[in-house]
């Protein structure tokens, strides 16, 4: 279903280049963007493409939603890293977030956004479909670089691919590392970067990265999104391959991306 889009939009914006890719695209195409960063990377990046940039903690709830209701803001789009370990500092929570928090049996990623969707919504705005501004860089099935796969790591691969699947369907995570049909790491609450880490240092070499959608993808947050920083940790612990989900994950920075795996000797494919 295609969706009337207000000439002014919200974006909600966490750690990272998609965002900013974000803002860029829809100052580019003619729309206003009001920005609230939730982290504090690319708040120097998001100025160049957003007419304001509030600064928030994610648990103040209030504070964001009477800035984007003072913005007259109609529909919004959430987009880059929020870290989970937010969730563990309860003392920067507003007491409506807090009590939010008390209502919830489970502090997983999809209960968490649903919940801030339904405020959102209970608000008049509208949290929009993430790859609806950044479609051009979801990623189509294939090769990637110059570099092939071998039968052994196609295998790592497909068994990685079916285990990143069961995890993501129980909300725990959407990363696995592989090596010889074993499990070296699945990701929980540190995120990929750090399951890379785990993962590949327990492997010693040539390790499988495998990130994939989860099975009833909402697509309005947590879209599966690798960069250069995946890559970069994948060189330092010694893994080979990264293979992502074909026209579910965003690659930031393809061209970039691309050449560190060409001139690494990593493999990087889309399945």
């Amino acid at each position: 279903m295609s969706v009337m889009l207000e000439s002014k939009q919200g974006l909600i914006a966490g750690d990272g280049i998609l965002p900013v890719k974000m803002a860029q695209y829809a100052k580019e195409n003619g729309f206003d963007v009001i920005c609230i960063s939730l982290a504090g990377d690319n708040v120097k990046q998001l100025k160049k493409y957003c007419s304001k940039v509030y600064s928030c903690h994610p648990g103040e709830i209030n504070k964001i939603e009477k800035i984007l209701k003072e913005e007259e803001i109609k529909q919004a789009t959430f987009l880059g890293k929020v870290h989970k370990r937010v969730l563990l500092q309860l003392y920067k929570f507003d007491a409506r977030a807090i009590e939010l928090l008390k209502t919830m049996k489970r502090l997983n990623d999809d209960e968490v956004m649903l919940l801030i969707v339904r405020e959102f919504e209970k608000a008049g705005i509208t949290v929009l479909d993430q790859t609806i501004f950044i479609k051009n860089l979801m990623i189509p099935a294939g090769v990637l670089g110059k570099h092939k796969p071998t039968p052994e790591q196609l295998e790592d691969v497909n068994y990685g691919f079916w285990l990143a699947k069961e995890m993501g369907g129980v909300d725990v995570g959407q990363s696995v590392v592989i090596k010889d049909k074993m499990i070296m790491a699945v990701e929980a609450i540190e995120g990929t970067d750090v399951c890379i880490k785990r993962g590949a240092k327990l492997a010693k070499k040539n390790a499988c990265v495998i990130k994939v959608s989860k099975p009833k993808q909402d697509k309005r947050f947590d879209i599966p999104a690798v960069g250069l920083r995946t890559l970069k940790t994948m060189k330092r612990y010694k893994a080979s391959l990264l293979a992502v989900e074909a026209n579910e994950t965003i690659i930031v920075d393809q061209e970039n991306v691309i050449k560190f795996a060409d001139d690494n000797n990593i493999v990087i494919m889309a399945v």
